[in-house]
């Protein structure tokens, strides 16, 4: 597992959703400058983080929704760091679970050195990504097209002598 450990000025950590996100600053001592609930746009976003873009990463959990903020940083020139969902819920994973809590942990594992990395696709191979993603495996799809040809003999064979009742 890759950790991210780089040094920076500022740290954004993002509990991202689709119709908001909280989003938690801090500095490199580890003062909170910001910690608030926003909307999930890139406008909102650039806003918030706008006195603080020197120097600064951005780091959000691996979930559906990254896409967008992945490729407003690259726009933008802000380093985006995606934290590996799984892993990242075996570290910070507790009984006091919110937005706020969320976002706060994952800026301080981004800060403390601590954020297990997922690997952030270029928007050119997002489509080919989601489409093998979403492809059933072949133990999946065999059970929809019905029984393998080299099994169908054996199978209709049972078939047959299940219903012949044969007297005794």
């Amino acid at each position: 597992m890759r950790f991210y450990n780089r040094q920076h000025r500022h740290y954004c950590g993002i509990d991202l959703h689709v119709k908001t996100m909280y989003v938690c600053i801090l500095d490199s001592a580890g003062q909170v400058l910001v910690h608030r609930n926003v909307p999930s746009s890139p406008e909102a976003f650039l806003e918030t983080v706008a006195p603080y873009r020197e120097d600064l990463v951005v780091a959000a959990e691996c979930m559906f929704t990254w896409y967008w903020l992945a490729d407003v940083c690259a726009a933008e020139g802000i380093r985006f760091v995606l934290g590996h969902a799984l892993a990242m819920k075996a570290i910070h994973g507790g009984k006091a679970k919110n937005d706020k809590i969320d976002s706060h942990k994952i800026v301080s594992l981004v800060r403390g050195g601590l954020l297990p990395q997922a690997y952030v696709y270029p928007a050119a191979m997002r489509s080919t990504r989601d489409l093998a993603a979403s492809a059933p495996s072949g133990a999946q799809a065999r059970p929809a097209l019905g029984p393998h040809p080299e099994h169908a003999g054996a199978i209709q064979s049972a078939d047959l002598r299940t219903e012949i009742s044969v007297p005794r």
